[in-house]
């Protein structure tokens, strides 16, 4: 992509109502716009990263054997009234009427769907497990939108849902889930944690949050120094401020615990039969005998991982993005576009990373070069490669990593050799 031609507004000063940085800066890079009171539109670029997460997300899923389908935002309340949801749920839940009169909500979870669906066909057990996924539009009224993305009201998430015929196989079927998140997770880049968390409104037996660490995590996390243990300080009931946990013994007898701050990313959840009770989603066992099925339902927030992704990693003149989901890996910067050798230089240097399979961009305004370095580095691209004047002819080019900003003089099949150990 050449940048003349790319649509990226950015902005040098910071938008009036952001507090976290992430919403600072996605509006200054020109990742997203706001529409309304948490709801927003998202731009080229911000767009290209939440594909790649979107697309790190579906991979992991395929791969444990989950079924991707798309289920309607809009959805009949009286599935909901089934559920015993409808007045439960409270006010974040969206209610309308079509003008035929009838109740409709906009879905901000879809187990009373995904339970309507698999109760339609008569099954076997022996077609068991199965575990449908979507990557979906979600809403929810919050009473307060704010931090950009990370809390607003419309949002994209990935939600799945398994099916399983008793306990023992719910539990196989949760692990396996587990794993893709882990997978998932470790294939972003991020620093995270897995905590014992509270199952909330959705409900069920056993509960667990993926946490990206960040100072601005709204959630406290108390983590064992010493083992895998963690938790969400609101499950361990301790009665005074807990933030005094910091320091005490690890409630599994190894190591200390330490307080940090977490951004719920993901939620797993054990329901057992909580949802196919009360809508009657059965399937006769091995006996012939009707048995009400055990269902787990697992979240990843898709759009708040991006916002997550750069509270983590950023500094004083931008964001840093992991290169997984950078939406470019490199910027090759041409500081004399009208001089057709220099440009002709950064073409094939362009063309070279993108034929190795790069997201290459190439900064081919006619600007002053402060300007370009300025932008490169609020976009966060992992790497930039400078080329002007001075040293296009001499075969070793400026390669300058975002992340430490450390700054190497490299020919072009060195830029490659370290660029391919990123992929």
């Amino acid at each position: 992509m050449y940048f003349s031609k790319l649509f990226v507004p950015t902005t040098r000063q910071d938008p009036s109502d952001a507090e976290l940085i992430s919403h600072k800066l996605m509006i200054r890079s020109g990742m997203i716009k706001k529409s309304a009171a948490g709801i927003y539109n998202w731009l080229p670029l911000g767009y290209k990263v939440l594909k790649k997460v979107e697309n790190i997300v579906r991979k992991n899923l395929d791969s444990f054997g989950a079924q991707e389908i798309l289920m309607p935002m809009v959805q009949p309340a009286e599935l909901w009234k089934e559920s015993l949801r409808y007045d439960q749920y409270g006010k974040e839940l969206l209610k309308f009427k079509d003008r035929s009169n009838r109740d409709f909500v906009l879905g901000p979870t879809h187990e009373e769907i995904v339970c309507e669906i698999f109760r339609s066909y008569p099954m076997s057990y022996k077609e068991l497990p199965i575990n449908l996924y979507q990557i979906q539009t979600k809403f929810r009224d919050e009473i307060r939108p704010r931090f950009g993305i990370m809390r607003c009201r419309e949002f994209l998430m990935k939600d799945a849902y398994s099916f399983d015929i008793d306990k023992k196989g719910m539990e196989s079927s949760y692990e396996n889930m587990k794993e893709a998140y882990i997978s998932t997770f470790d294939d972003v880049g991020l620093d995270y944690r897995i905590v014992k968390a509270d199952a909330g409104n959705i409900g069920g037996d056993v509960s667990e949050e993926f946490h990206i660490i960040a100072d601005s995590g709204e959630d406290l996390l108390a983590i064992s120094n010493s083992s895998d243990f963690a938790a969400n300080v609101e499950v361990l009931e301790y009665e005074k401020d807990p933030s005094e946990l910091d320091g005490k013994p690890s409630p599994d007898g190894k190591g200390k615990l330490i307080i940090k701050r977490g951004i719920e990313v993901g939620h797993i959840f054990q329901l057992g039969q909580k949802y196919s009770e009360k809508m009657s989603v059965s399937i006769k066992d091995s006996s012939g005998q009707g048995i009400d099925v055990f269902m787990g339902c697992y979240g990843i927030g898709v759009s708040r991982i991006v916002a997550a992704a750069i509270e983590q990693n950023h500094d004083d003149r931008g964001i840093i993005w992991p290169y997984a989901i950078a939406p470019f890996h490199v910027n090759v910067i041409c500081l004399d576009p009208k001089k057709d050798e220099v440009l002709k230089e950064c073409e094939s240097v362009y063309q070279i990373l993108k034929d190795a399979g790069h997201d290459v961009l190439l900064d081919d305004r006619d600007m002053r070069a402060g300007q370009k370095f300025t932008d490169n580095e609020i976009l966060g691209i992992p790497y930039s490669i400078v080329i002007g004047p001075k040293n296009f002819s001499n075969n070793n080019f400026e390669f300058v990593i975002r992340n430490t900003n450390e700054k190497l003089n490299l020919n072009i099949d060195e830029i490659k050799q370290r660029m391919e150990e990123e992929k």
